[in-house]
């Protein structure tokens, strides 16, 4: 795998994970609510789900772009379309004010259960499976080895720094309400997210296979 693909994805990927959504936000709360631990059990659930996404993308992406340039290039215009879509979406966006002082619950619970509770919410979801589609395909090299395991390493890669970017907004969240409730912060970050999506959708229609 080449170094230049390497670093360019785990660029995108930190961009990715840190801009405020669904995901992180989930875990903030949780973690100011009902404590710290309890947001690391999720936070490691839901990194632990990217791995079923990663292994769905490769194993039936890789035989694709091995075997059918027309399919794969159907396949690649569908994922820039939905990368698009996700930065169009993303415009619409409206800042929602987060009270996190609202009914605080110190309680805490069984961390495998709270891990399930991630894993589950992130395996569930179709829409993360539609994003690593379209996400990892184009940070293939063609010059490295067998492409279902560069998606499986993209993926750990993906998922490790995840991992660290949740676990440090959990042990940090009592110091980063002010900045998910700071509307400037909410507008570099929206459209940071909009760039980055749109960068990697140009990119990967205009790839070649």
């Amino acid at each position: 795998m080449e170094t230049g693909l390497l670093i360019s994805f785990l660029g995108a990927s930190i961009l990715l994970t840190i801009m405020p959504g669904p995901d992180n936000i989930f875990v903030l709360i949780e973690s100011l609510t009902k404590g710290r631990r309890n947001g690391l059990a999720i936070s490691l659930g839901l990194s632990s789900g990217i791995l079923i996404h990663t292994l769905a993308s490769a194993t039936g992406l890789a035989f694709i772009i091995q075997n059918s340039a027309i399919v794969f290039s159907i396949i690649k215009l569908l994922g820039a379309g939905y990368l698009f879509f996700l930065a169009f979406i993303t415009i619409k966006d409206k800042k929602t004010s987060i009270d996190f002082n609202s009914k605080i619950d110190k309680t805490e619970k069984n961390f495998v259960q709270l891990m399930k509770k991630g894993f589950l919410m992130n395996v569930l979801n179709p829409k993360v499976s539609l994003f690593f589609i379209a996400f990892l395909p184009q940070f293939i090299s063609k010059k490295g080895f067998n492409t279902t395991y560069q998606m499986i390493i993209l993926g750990l890669i993906f998922m490790i720094q995840a991992i660290i970017i949740f676990s440090t907004i959990s042990i940090l969240s009592s110091k980063l309400t002010v900045y998910m409730n700071s509307l400037r912060f909410w507008k570099i970050t929206k459209w940071s997210k909009i760039s980055v999506l749109s960068i990697l959708g140009l990119t990967l229609a205009l790839s070649k296979k």
